[in-house]
């Protein structure tokens, strides 16, 4: 595979970098399921990769880390039926996984309390809520 795969903007993963593997894929298909090697198999070598600068490898690996075997993110493709159609979803679920992996975390939550208003209406709803359900109550007289 010689074109890279576009991550981001400033982001491209070599095509050297990427390897890919073909198997049947399962399910039905007619006559060309069991000639056919449809299903597609896109690894990346994330943890050994020249091409992601430490910083973005360090985010994506701990991001990463329930899917990678050996720091190789896999991504299998077999939705098509066509080799080539297969190629191009596997290779767009990559960027998408590598994007958000990448992306930088989100800033922090700064923490804020109910306004006086918020509380007062909260209070005021509880009152009128035990208020029906004590008008509901029958007595045991």
């Amino acid at each position: 595979m010689d074109d890279g795969l576009r991550v981001t903007d400033r982001l491209m993963v070599p095509g050297t970098e990427l390897r890919e593997r073909f198997s049947r894929s399962s399910g039905p298909g007619g006559q060309g399921v069991n000639t056919a090697d449809s299903r597609v198999e896109l690894s990346f070598d994330l943890a050994r990769s020249p091409s992601l600068p430490e910083p973005l490898r360090a985010r994506a690996l701990e991001r990463l880390a329930g899917r990678l075997v050996d720091g190789v993110l896999t991504v299998a493709a077999s939705e098509h039926r066509a080799q080539l159609a297969n190629r191009e979803a596997a290779r767009e679920r990559m960027a998408a996984l590598l994007r958000e992996a990448v992306a930088p975390p989100p800033p922090p939550r700064r923490p804020t309390r109910p306004s006086r208003g918020a509380k007062e209406r909260r209070l005021a709803d509880k009152k009128r809520q035990a208020q029906r359900k004590r008008e509901r109550r029958v007595d045991g007289d």
